[in-house]
């Protein structure tokens, strides 16, 4: 495995030795960590099912994050480092034990700041029986050259398009660069993956669902983040599933950003609306009821 020594896996390319131990602006060093590895029942119905069947999602939540969002519902394992060190080995054996569970798909919450880690334990499941279609969650800051290096590895594309407003991106997430490397990233993505196919039952085996989260006070940006989806969909002439997200919870640092309350019913059905009339329907909406924090899952290493 060749750990980078001027790393550029994300869009900060923060130079970082990391193959001398050097952290990078992520948080991620030579080392891979990583917080929980278990079935998961909250992600959309063609990925995780009924949440009353014992199936799910095989999710892997790894440490660290490029992107610095103040509301990260995440933010023990994305910004304090919260995680256990595996080997790329161990987190084979991870993958094997989700399959072997019942998984419907290998789900990786933001693990591109490990990637060669990734790709070699998928490398060593595959020869060793792993056939789960693969889901890459990603807040949607990457690299074009990062999405090219996963299309032998990844099926599946959960991806966030979290601002079209560069100003609200850099205030929220610390990244003014994020509405053009998100579009850029997410066309990559639709052009490696093709149009959504389902099996038999319904679950997701190929394709891109593109979330994203209203945030209160922010609904115009919102609408103008399905703008900027519908340009894809035009552009590209490939479809995707889109998610509109209504669970905005004032974790982390919101509340210092003007972030201190849920989304309302008005703001939320305000893009909805909006959603339904440029015609992206085929995909997912939440209830308001979404907006609950025992929906963030317990960091508490467990399957690592």
């Amino acid at each position: 495995m060749q750990l980078p020594d001027h790393c550029s896996l994300c869009p900060r390319r923060c130079g970082a030795n990391r193959s001398a131990g050097q952290r990078g602006f992520c948080g991620a060093g030579d080392r891979l960590f990583a917080a929980r590895a278990a079935l998961h029942h909250w992600e959309e119905p063609c990925l995780s099912g009924d949440p009353e069947d014992e199936s799910g999602s095989g999710t892997v939540f790894f440490s660290g994050c490029a992107l610095k969002c103040c509301y990260c519902q995440n933010y023990r394992i994305s910004q304090e480092g919260l995680g256990k060190a595996i080997s790329s080995s161990r987190l084979a054996d991870i993958f094997l034990e989700l399959q072997q569970k019942g998984a419907k798909n290998l789900n990786l919450v933001t693990a591109t700041q490990w990637l060669p880690w990734v790709i070699e334990a998928l490398d060593d499941a595959r020869g060793r029986g792993f056939s789960l279609p693969v889901a890459y969650n990603t807040g949607g800051y990457e690299t074009v050259d990062t999405v090219r290096a996963l299309a032998d590895y990844v099926d599946i594309w959960l991806t966030d398009y979290k601002y079209a407003d560069a100003s609200l991106a850099k205030e929220l997430s610390g990244a003014p660069d994020y509405p053009d490397v998100a579009d850029a990233a997410i066309r990559q993505m639709l052009c490696q993956t093709g149009s959504p196919v389902f099996d038999k039952d319904g679950y997701l085996q190929r394709g891109v669902i593109i979330r994203h989260l209203v945030l209160p006070g922010h609904s115009d940006d919102s609408i103008q983040v399905l703008h900027c989806m519908d340009a894809i969909r035009r552009d590209t002439g490939i479809e995707f599933l889109p998610s509109l997200m209504s669970q905005f919870t004032p974790f982390y640092h919101a509340a210092d950003h003007g972030l201190s309350r849920r989304v309302t019913t008005y703001e939320y059905r305000k893009v909805v609306n909006e959603a339904v009339a440029m015609g992206l329907t085929h995909g997912y909406m939440q209830e308001k009821s979404s907006a609950r924090e025992e929906y963030t899952p317990p960091f508490d290493l467990e399957g690592v």
